[in-house]
């Protein structure tokens, strides 16, 4: 839920591109910077700045709670256009030699002294004296940042199918949550086994057993997903891939076809030892 999967891809983009494009070596420009994929303002300030002494800044959110408070300014700092005004006022005051060391600086001020949640510890605050917020006491107010909106709740069903020897994966779509990631398939809403069965039937499968498995959650940052799963044996998957679905060897699956996170209540069920009783529409044990 907090994009590692996307970070490692645009890690390793960005890493490719440097290699083919600038022999290997970070491109020194902000802009170009800029380019890479992965690489925000944020990141690129910081690179910029520390690694070369670039007279830029690195806004992220400590950095914008550290302004709010020395401008005692009431904006909402989650707003891209507040963000961008912190953003330019602090580039006007970027030392021409050292930015770096002022980055850092705030980085340390805004997890030490400068914190969250109304904790600052104005008294040590090396910048209390030029400080808004703290002369007319409204540290503990600021920031200002809008409630989000509430968790959307979705359901699935999710299903575990497997023939002696392999298993069913599906590869999400390449933009989206979990882009690109395998899964294990998946119907939207909670689905009755009878409906299941009818499903794997329509795909051409045969089910030959069905068990109704543990419901389970998992919560990304904005979704929550709540999670029905049925383990089905089928007489037989095919060798390689149909469609959005590839089936694996049960031994190397977990290695080969790596799950995220959401689906770990049901990965265990990649090796169980499944049972030979022939499923009936509807049947569920």
């Amino acid at each position: 839920g907090l994009g590692y999967y996307n970070r490692v891809r645009n890690m390793q983009k960005a890493a490719r591109y440097v290699a083919e494009q600038y022999g290997g070596r970070l491109p020194t420009d902000v802009k170009k910077l800029r380019e890479l994929p992965g690489i925000g303002e944020y990141t690129a300030g910081a690179i910029a700045s520390i690694a070369w002494d670039t007279p830029v800044p690195a806004v992220d959110g400590n950095v914008l709670r550290i302004w709010a408070r020395l401008t005692a300014s009431y904006d909402d700092i989650l707003k891209q256009s507040v963000r961008r005004r912190a953003t330019e006022e602090l580039a006007a005051v970027m030392p021409q030699n050292g930015s770096g060391d002022l980055n850092q600086a705030f980085m340390d001020l805004g997890s030490s002294l400068c914190t969250p949640n109304g904790q600052a510890d104005c008294g040590r605050c090396p910048l209390a004296f030029i400080c808004k917020a703290y002369k007319k006491g409204l540290a503990a107010d600021l920031p200002v940042r809008k409630k989000p909106a509430p968790r959307r709740k979705e359901e699935y069903t999710v299903l575990v199918i497997r023939d002696g020897s392999r298993v069913a994966f599906r590869r999400r779509p390449e933009k989206g949550l979990l882009a690109g990631l395998y899964e294990f398939p998946n119907l939207q809403g909670h689905i009755s086994g009878e409906d299941v069965l009818a499903f794997l039937e329509k795909r051409g499968l045969e089910p030959l057993y069905i068990e109704r498995l543990e419901p389970a959650k998992h919560i990304f940052s904005h979704i929550e997903w709540r999670m029905e799963g049925y383990l089905v044996r089928v007489a037989a998957l095919e060798e390689k891939e149909s469609g959005d679905w590839v089936f694996a060897d049960t031994g190397t699956a977990e290695e080969e076809y790596p799950l995220p996170a959401a689906f770990a209540a049901y990965a265990s069920y990649i090796n169980i030892r499944l049972g030979s009783v022939k499923a009936r529409k509807g049947e569920q044990e």
